[in-house]
């Protein structure tokens, strides 16, 4: 696919990371929000308020010392998955409830397109593939770790959502968080997982940094400051350049958040969209237009059934977004 295909990918992922992180600071914007209701501060302005750690978290150059910050954002969301589930739980047994009430269960198939939207968006750091193998000692062992990741994940993913529906129903709010009863449990969820994407969103910006910078590279001024024949100007300047670039992309995410309308709405256009893109269209187009001559049959055959698909779904997808914006 040569320089046309570079391109498509890097601003494929671009974009989607960008959707993901906005996703990311509505989620916490949303639960900070509710925690501080009775103080007056609103969605934009949690979002806000997270601007200077994000900042400073994006400053850090490599996922490996992100690693730590990785481990902590995992152990909370992993506490407040189990504190939300063992709440959902909790809330449908004592409630009186069934299957024929839950109308997505029991109803017409016509929500299931804005549903797939929200479960592609889900694996919106599918971006982040490349960068985490590269980041590895041992990239033999990618592969089997990738699978094993992925398979854990929907597994969570399915047991959270099945959880949350079954408790609240029709009911359920765009974050199932907001759905908990008003006690200290319940603050102790959203703040856990509100510190897991806290610390999680830095690791998304990472795609995003690494392709601007590129492109900051390729620019005479940028190479200019990186030439300087003063070696401590020179790192100065870099980084002072670096920095305010991350800074920038932090701001402008936040004020993109600040004017998105709903949680899942959003999380279904951008999975309908490229995230779709990314996980279906162009893995098949670039299967194809590589290695098309050395293909079989059935190997053509599902590729263009998954690039089909992907097309279709993308496009009914992201019209469903929109009107139920």
């Amino acid at each position: 696919m040569g320089r046309t295909g570079r391109y498509i990918t890097e601003s494929v992922i671009l974009v989607a990371q960008c959707g993901g992180s906005v996703a990311y600071l509505v989620f916490v914007g949303q639960n900070l929000s509710s925690i501080l209701n009775g103080y007056g501060f609103s969605v934009a302005s949690c979002i806000f308020l997270l601007v200077p750690i994000e900042i400073g978290l994006s400053w850090i150059g490599s996922l490996s010392a992100l690693a730590p910050f990785s481990v902590f954002a995992s152990v909370c969301n992993l506490l407040a998955m189990l504190f939300v589930v063992k709440e959902d739980i909790q809330q449908a047994f004592e409630g009186e409830f069934s299957f024929s009430d839950r109308t997505a269960v029991t109803s017409s198939i016509g929500g299931l397109p804005f549903a797939g939207g929200v479960a592609v968006f889900c694996f919106e750091g599918f971006g982040m593939t490349l960068a985490l193998e590269g980041s590895m000692r041992d990239k033999t062992s990618f592969p089997r770790l990738l699978g094993l990741a992925l398979t854990g994940i929907t597994l969570v993913y399915v047991l959270f959502g099945f959880a949350g529906y079954m408790a609240y129903g029709d009911q359920t709010r765009d974050s199932v968080t907001l759905n908990l009863p008003r006690n200290w449990s319940a603050v102790v969820i959203q703040i856990g997982l509100c510190l897991g994407l806290i610390f999680t969103f830095p690791i998304m910006l990472h795609p995003i940094n690494e392709i601007i910078e590129g492109k900051l590279a390729k620019v005479k001024w940028f190479q200019k400051a990186h030439d300087n024949n003063d070696e401590y100007s020179t790192t100065r300047i870099g980084k002072f350049a670096i920095y305010m670039t991350r800074a920038m992309v932090v701001i402008q995410l936040a004020v993109l958040a600040s004017c998105v309308p709903g949680f899942a709405v959003f999380a279904s256009l951008v999975g309908s969209t490229v995230c779709a893109l990314i996980s279906f269209v162009l893995p098949a187009t670039f299967h194809l237009a590589l290695l098309d001559s050395s293909l079989k049959l059935w190997q053509r055959t599902l590729d263009f059934s998954i690039l089909l698909c992907g097309m279709l779904f993308a496009a009914y997808g992201t019209y469903n977004a929109i009107v139920g914006v």
